[in-house]
């Protein structure tokens, strides 16, 4: 909680620059003097409900909006999964709203069967070439490309040629639902799939 509050006064004078004011102008605005309100900002002066509560009035903002949570660490510590030939690398958090993959899928002669299921899919291939069956369209991404479409259509996804293709796949919350399985190396892993 402590650090926190070192972090009020950063918040507050981030805050004023957002809104394009001067410290003078917050300061008048909140019935305060500059001095007080410039070594608030910069932690010299401890922050008190009795200054906070005009300052953040003025700037339109809760007093939960001056505390900042603890950043947690940033990193995503989900295990690669490997399933039918594909390696499927989670990049986000295993309760995120929005699931996104890194998904490498083997070189194959032949698309595997269409599937349908509610959601949307977005994707971008990061190497090689990704054949993606998407109704009557039998399309070929290479690097660099990029698609989005309506996981109700029948659609099916391999690697076209002879080396592997490496996409980023995203799915909003219900393509999560219809791509995610348990898998098997570990029971809390989810990993999606185009069978």
């Amino acid at each position: 909680m402590v650090q926190e509050l070192k972090q009020i006064g950063a918040r507050l004078r981030a805050l004023r620059h957002s809104r394009g004011w001067t410290l003078g102008e917050l300061a008048n605005k909140a019935d305060m003097s500059t001095s007080t309100l410039s070594r608030l900002e910069s932690g010299k002066r401890q922050a008190t409900l009795e200054l906070l509560i005009p300052l953040t009035r003025q700037l339109g903002i809760g007093l939960d909006d001056l505390v900042t949570p603890p950043v947690s660490d940033p990193r995503v510590h989900r295990p690669v999964v490997r399933r039918d030939g594909l390696v499927i690398a989670p990049l986000t958090p295993k309760d995120a709203p929005i699931a996104t993959y890194k998904i490498t899928y083997p070189p194959t002669s032949t698309a595997p069967e269409p599937r349908i299921h509610d959601g949307y899919e977005w994707l971008y291939v990061l190497a090689g070439k990704l054949r993606l069956v998407l109704g009557d369209q039998d399309l070929t991404l290479t690097r660099g490309e990029a698609a989005e479409f309506d996981t109700r259509i029948p659609h099916s996804m391999s690697a076209s040629g002879s080396r592997p293709a490496q996409i980023i796949s995203i799915f909003n919350d219900e393509g999560i639902r219809m791509h995610t399985h348990v898998g098997t190396i570990d029971e809390d892993v989810d990993s999606p799939g185009h069978d």
